[in-house]
């Protein structure tokens, strides 16, 4: 499974990538404007700080909801970097424009899916990505992880090619049990990635080791 960040922080991605097992970034306009991003050109030259920071893709979410403005604005993402993935909403210009990009070679991600049939149409589109959302399925008390197991027998049956991006992940029991049923990525915060790391019996051992180490010399 590939591990994402879901950020615009620059320090929070360098650290992810200092660990080595990073494959990418997701943004969207509510982190940038979490970090004081805000304004056309700067938001273009921060999504290229991004691209320099990281190896991998890089997801960059459009602001229009019309098809034209789609278009106008996933092509200046995308040619910002060739990491960039233009991020689409699940609307129907959404998955216009991802079959216009798709036909062009253009990387997507179609995002704010929550249902199968969404998840199916951003397919036919040819998106590189469709983006479940994990978390805000939870929130409602719906099972956000059965609608990836779903998605995912659904895309089995057909050979689709399209990576299942879990989003929305929240913590570590999240990311696991999307690796579980066979999620192709997940993106979420950098605790969730980190929070991996740590059992207390490794943390418990390690003390042990230290200490008959020590008083051997």
């Amino acid at each position: 499974m590939k591990f994402f960040i879901d950020t615009a922080n620059l320090e929070q991605i360098k650290e992810a990538q200092a660990l080595g097992i990073l494959d990418g970034v997701t943004t969207n306009p509510s982190l940038m404007a979490k970090e004081g991003i805000t304004g056309e050109e700067n938001i273009l030259q921060h999504y290229r700080a991004i691209c320099e920071s990281v190896d991998g893709d890089v997801s960059a979410e459009v602001i229009a909801t019309d098809y034209e403005g789609m278009v106008q604005q996933g092509e200046a993402l995308a040619a910002l970097n060739p990491q960039i993935v233009v991020k689409l909403p699940m609307i129907a210009a959404g998955i216009k424009a991802c079959k216009y990009f798709s036909d062009k070679g253009i990387k997507t991600n179609v995002t704010l899916v929550f249902s199968v049939g969404q998840a199916l149409l951003a397919a036919k589109a040819g998106a590189t990505y469709v983006s479940p959302f994990l978390g805000r399925l939870d929130d409602i008390s719906t099972d956000g992880l059965n609608l990836i197991e779903e998605i995912r027998l659904v895309y089995d049956n057909y050979d689709f090619g399209t990576q299942i991006l879990a989003a929305s992940v929240r913590h570590t029991m999240h990311v696991v049990n999307c690796a579980k049923i066979g999620a192709d990525v997940m993106t979420g915060p950098l605790s969730s990635i980190t929070g991996l790391l740590k059992h207390p019996l490794t943390d418990s051992g390690l003390a042990t080791f230290l200490a008959d180490y020590a008083k051997g010399n």
